[in-house]
């Protein structure tokens, strides 16, 4: 992480969790949050603090993404359609998780990658909170979090995989007040991909019918390799990769 971060308790929160966080990150329990950035557990769950700004993830405002016919028309839906049974994605750079969510959507059985341990903590607080929701539960049981590097995980892969989605972040170009408070308290976390290479050539040696990268509309092709084919958007298009 490039930046330090505190861990707070407050009444009500899942204690479990947070010493589990705490062990991992080797950052001691306190009773207030920090100067900058907090992981603060209480009774809402898990969420993110600091510089003035509060993020928690929360799968509900998806809700409008994949009700009443919408979903089809998802760019990342068309570009990994797909009818099979049992049908599995890897999420490798998983992030909060929202295009997970539209796999997982979609049908997937989808396994999310992440390996910044505060973004962990932070979808996986969000996924069981989506698990109790009836609205959701059906499309979070499909989904679970795996902490860490996909590029160490990929190649050891035992099981077949469908679909390996990726989404290198993109190079923080925008001014910190045009951008949601989110994606501000992440970017302090988590720089852009830089390993590019490296994490295209482990979703390659994982071996799936497909790749799929998302990409900013007009910018290079992810470690330059020209995919089978693109869905463009109006910002952002989805290289398709088919092997």
């Amino acid at each position: 992480m490039s930046e330090k971060i505190v861990v707070c308790l407050e009444k009500g929160g899942a204690r479990d969790m947070a010493e589990a966080f705490s062990r991992r990150t080797n950052t001691p329990i306190s009773e207030k949050p920090g100067e900058h950035l907090t992981v603060l557990f209480n009774s809402k769950g898990v969420s993110l603090t600091g510089y003035g700004l509060a993020y928690q993830g929360d799968f509900e405002n998806m809700l409008h993404r994949v009700t009443n016919g919408r979903l089809q028309h998802e760019m990342l839906v068309r570009a990994s359609k797909s009818e099979k049974p049992g049908r599995k994605a890897i999420d490798a750079t998983a992030g909060m998780g929202e295009d997970g969510f539209l796999l997982a959507a979609q049908g997937y059985e989808v396994t999310l990658y992440e390996q910044n341990p505060v973004i962990a903590v932070l979808l996986k607080d969000a996924l069981r909170r989506a698990k109790k929701q009836p609205v959701l539960k059906e499309i979070a049981a499909r989904m679970k979090v795996t902490e860490g590097n996909s590029v160490e995980l990929m190649p050891a892969l035992l099981d077949p995989v469908d679909v390996i989605y990726l989404d290198p972040m993109f190079p923080a170009r925008q001014k910190s007040s045009l951008i949601n408070k989110k994606l501000q308290l992440i970017q302090k976390l988590e720089p852009p991909c830089s390993q590019e290479t490296d994490l295209f050539d482990a979703a390659i040696s994982a071996d799936p019918d497909k790749i799929i990268v998302k990409r900013p509309l007009k910018s290079d092709f992810l470690a330059g390799r020209k995919p089978s084919y693109t869905l463009s958007g109006k910002a952002i298009r989805y290289d398709c990769y088919t092997l």
